[in-house]
């Protein structure tokens, strides 16, 4: 018997899009029927989505880039928000996240806010993984590529407990940020920015007092 597999594939480059597409196509089980549609951006993705949900098809199986423009309304400003507007109107489908970023911010935060059924970092990605993830998402999910899973195993096994505040500070300030801008981003006081450094440089043991030596202790132990 035939399972066709409804698939959403969106990312901003064509070239990218047909890759998937044709691993996907030649690696899928011969039970397997694949409906694809593309879209390149935010706005097609949502137009997409409502109308599946319309003609009541809705999609089962959703790739989602996390760097695409902005919709045209502003109310989405990457795969991110758009991942978790599918996860309202398609509570079904399963997530599959593509991604360039590794930071381990990022990815903590693309897991607690969305929680995906697959998750792969576009450095690791070969088409046999490809087609692995997709088979283990629609039978077995989640698949975490590799990158991803050793950013959630330092995290775990590292006993610093972290709030989403302070790690977003490690992660401006491996951007780049200046303490006297962290303030602005984060919605605080620059007391309570400066008193959350103090409290990091306890935890990570930093004695010479630098940003420097706080993001190296931080990279090792897979918060940045």
């Amino acid at each position: 018997m035939t399972e066709t597999i409804k698939i959403l594939m969106i990312d901003d480059h064509p070239m990218i899009i047909e890759g998937y597409q044709n691993t996907l196509q030649f690696t899928k089980k011969e039970t397997q029927e694949l409906l694809i549609d593309i879209a390149n951006n935010c706005d097609e993705a949502v137009t997409y989505m409502d109308k599946s949900i319309k003609q009541e098809r809705p999609y089962d199986i959703l790739f989602v880039d996390i760097s695409l423009p902005p919709s045209s309304d502003g109310s989405m400003n990457s795969g991110e928000d758009l991942a978790e507007y599918a996860r309202k109107v398609l509570p079904e489908a399963k997530i599959v996240i593509l991604t360039m970023f590794n930071e381990s911010f990022r990815i903590h935060n693309i897991i607690k806010n969305i929680n995906p059924e697959g998750f792969l970092i576009k450095s690791d990605l070969t088409s046999s993984e490809l087609a692995s993830a997709f088979q283990a998402v629609l039978n077995n999910p989640p698949f975490y590529s590799g990158t991803v899973n050793s950013h959630i195993r330092k995290a775990i096994s590292s006993d610093i407990v972290i709030d989403e505040k302070n790690r977003k500070i490690l992660h401006l300030l491996s951007q780049g940020v200046k303490t006297k801008n962290l303030a602005t981003h984060l919605d605080i006081s620059l007391s309570a920015v400066e008193k959350r450094k103090k409290q990091l440089k306890e935890l990570f043991f930093v004695e010479d007092g630098q940003d420097e030596t706080l993001l190296n202790e931080a990279r090792k132990k897979g918060f940045v």
